[in-house]
């Protein structure tokens, strides 16, 4: 099924999730209410199938955990973060286009 890649985090998860992951991250900054959060969600769900063993691919709901976003200065929704050794390399803010994500994701391979 769909979605089944996708980690769903909290704050009290993200470090041991992401932080402390042995291959990069890509977190998605989303709400419920977001209409381009939801425009973007099946593009999240493929690329985490597609990069399955490479790079993990996680949401954090930020109506649910203001702290994590909060820390690196979520603003806008959606935002995706690329995390690789527990460090951001990479963020783009709002629904883009799904080679660009794939794009993002290769040059962290």
């Amino acid at each position: 099924m769909a979605g089944d890649k996708v980690v769903q985090l909290s704050d009290a998860d993200f470090e041991n999730e992401v932080i402390k992951a042995d291959m990069p991250v890509l977190v998605d900054f989303w709400a419920s209410w977001c209409a381009p959060c939801k425009a973007i969600a099946p593009l999240i769900d493929e690329l985490a199938e597609t990069f399955d063993g490479k790079v993990k691919v996680c949401k954090v709901n930020v109506d649910e955990n203001p702290g994590v976003p909060g820390q690196y200065g979520v603003r806008g929704i959606p935002t995706l973060i690329l995390f690789k050794n527990g460090e951001v390399v990479d963020q783009v803010v709002g629904a883009v286009p799904k080679s660009q994500l794939e794009s993002l994701l290769q040059g962290a391979l």
